[in-house]
């Protein structure tokens, strides 16, 4: 169908179907607002983020503990999702599908992209790190499944199943936020953010934040058979694989798919001044 059908079918005049049209909307609104936050702004954002995962990632630790059910403890990990959704803070793994389309469109520059992205990176590790580091002080039952857990990540070394399941995390965390972002109903963003953590921490995917904080949880214990720096070498490949599937296997592919809309955005843009 060409997009000038398209444009007299839909009841928004859009080259896209009204759905998509109403979801580009909300992206390029909130991601407008996201990159021009402020550096303490991204700052308190991102650190929330990370605390508030961290919670997810104890109800993810008590369930494997009590039950041995790994997909189960996946189900209670999206605790930390929801925080999020609700709390409407901010993980650095999210910010890939809706930054990116913001400065596709001209409302963002990509110096705002690459600040926003550092600064909730950052912030997202040292809101974990400091209440893993709680956790493990008022949890020490936990200590034993904590180093496990974090040692099945850590201790991987760089072959085609942790590099693919570095990829799939990235393309897995884009996705929940494609679906959260393709309704208005509260109770289908919830549903994608149990799907998503059933999918990252049920079936192990390597996800850069959130085994991050499984392992500084671990470090906290001070039982752990590795150090910070074997963190950082697993870091350093997963942090790269989660942004390539994040990037390339669902934002790309989602531009592309808006292509003929980004179009007409960045028009708008460059005729208010509104893009950097």
């Amino acid at each position: 169908m060409s997009p000038t059908s398209q444009r007299e079918l839909g009841s928004s005049g859009s080259p896209i179907e009204d759905e998509l049209e109403d979801a580009f909307n909300r992206m390029v609104d909130e991601g407008t607002q996201r990159l021009h936050r402020s550096w303490r702004e991204v700052l308190v954002t991102g650190f929330f983020g990370g605390t508030e995962v961290a919670m997810g990632v104890l109800a993810y630790l008590s369930v494997l503990a009590a039950t041995g059910d790994q997909l189960l403890a996946g189900v209670a990990f999206s605790i930390g999702f929801l925080a999020l959704l609700l709390g409407r803070s901010e993980l650095f793994t999210e910010g890939f599908l809706i930054p990116i389309t913001t400065v596709a469109a001209k409302r963002a520059g990509i110096g705002q992209l690459f600040a926003f992205w550092s600064g909730t990176l950052v912030a997202n590790l040292a809101g974990g790190w400091v209440l893993m580091w709680l956790i493990m002080l008022a949890f020490p039952k936990l200590h034993e499944q904590t180093v496990e857990s974090a040692g099945h990540f850590v201790t991987a070394p760089i072959s085609a199943e942790t590099v693919a399941l570095s990829l799939l995390g990235g393309m897995a965390i884009t996705l929940m936020t494609r679906m959260q972002h393709g309704t208005d109903a509260v109770f289908g963003k919830i549903a994608a953010a149990v799907a998503g953590a059933f999918l990252l921490a049920g079936l192990q995917m390597f996800h850069s934040i959130l085994d991050s904080l499984l392992i500084f949880g671990a470090l906290a214990t001070g039982q752990a058979p590795f150090g910070y720096l074997d963190w950082l070498s697993w870091f350093g490949y997963v942090v790269v694989g989660n942004i390539i599937g994040g990037l390339g296997l669902v934002t790309l592919l989602r531009l592309l798919r808006s292509k003929d809309r980004i179009k007409e955005e960045r028009a708008e843009a460059e005729a208010d001044g509104s893009g950097d």
